[in-house]
């Protein structure tokens, strides 16, 4: 016949014994929490150094001892980016650029807030957009930036970035049209200066009108944020002109060179200014 006290004391041990798997596997965690830390700020000094495939195994390895560890993925991810080289169209370097997007994304889906992977995607979808040409990535890089807006309406850059999207879209678009006229008319070229003829004058306004409209109305709050915006201020120029091309007046036209030549002498001073700014020291 089994004691009373017996049933009382297999409970007690069972217990002590899940008790003691608890505090185990809490030590376990966090030595690897630990190591992870260890290992992040191993990457970060081999990244600093350009070691870069030295750094990407530092910062794979903490994330995969702690997987909340941020800092550990942010880093991976600007690891890729780093290394990805704008218009180099190996299968390595596209995968460096897909890499690093999908290591921001994952980011994303442990912090949708995070500004920190929302820049990093928009830019590395920005570069790889170019070459190839593929203005569906420019157009996923915007989106990103407009999120940056929602969550941050003071900051300049993503206007700024924006405006850069939809100048660059529009400028490519003016150019296309343009030798497709001049494919079309060889005794009648139209020059990159000229005024379009008015087909395609209203072709150009059909496709990109709303996009320059855009450009000019981001770039003009990035420099309202930010008033000395000079690269800001150097794109809306190259928006002004485009949105001379789908004008049809002449004098309307002409105002609008104008704009953006005063925009240029404003650029030019602002740059002035800034040179003849003392030097602090390094």
């Amino acid at each position: 016949m089994t004691p009373a006290w017996a049933g009382p004391l297999r409970f007690a041990r069972r217990a002590s014994a899940s008790a003691a798997l608890l505090i185990l596997a809490a030590g376990l965690s966090g030595c690897s929490k630990l190591k992870a830390r260890d290992l992040l700020n191993k990457g970060v000094a081999a990244y600093k150094n350009a070691q870069y495939d030295t750094a990407i195994e530092d910062f794979k390895q903490a994330k995969d001892l702690d997987p909340g560890l941020m800092n550990a993925r942010l880093y991976l991810a600007t690891a890729y980016a780093s290394q990805y080289i704008p218009g180099a169209p190996s299968e390595q370097n596209v995968r460096l650029g897909t890499q690093a997007v999908n290591e921001f994304k994952e980011v994303l889906q442990l912090d949708p807030n995070n500004l920190s992977a929302i820049d990093g995607i928009g830019s590395i979808l920005f570069q790889m957009a170019g070459t190839p040409y593929d203005p569906k990535k420019f157009e996923e890089s915007k989106s990103y930036h407009q999120k940056h807006i929602e969550l941050n309406p003071n900051h300049p850059e993503p206007y700024y970035w924006i405006g850069v999207i939809d100048w660059t879209l529009a400028f490519r678009g003016n150019g296309e049209l343009r030798a497709a006229y001049n494919r079309e008319h060889v005794n009648k070229q139209v020059r990159d200066d000229d005024a379009l003829p008015p087909a395609v004058r209203a072709d150009y306004v059909s496709k990109y009108g709303t996009l320059v409209d855009e450009g000019i109305a981001y770039l003009q709050k990035a420099i309202q944020l930010k008033p000395d915006y000079d690269d800001a201020m150097a794109y809306l120029n190259l928006l002004y002109r485009r949105k001379a091309d789908m004008v049809e007046s002449a004098d309307e036209r002409a105002n609008l060179k104008k704009q953006a030549d005063e925009l240029i002498d404003k650029v030019k001073e602002i740059k002035q200014k800034r040179a003849e700014q003392p030097q602090s020291p390094s």
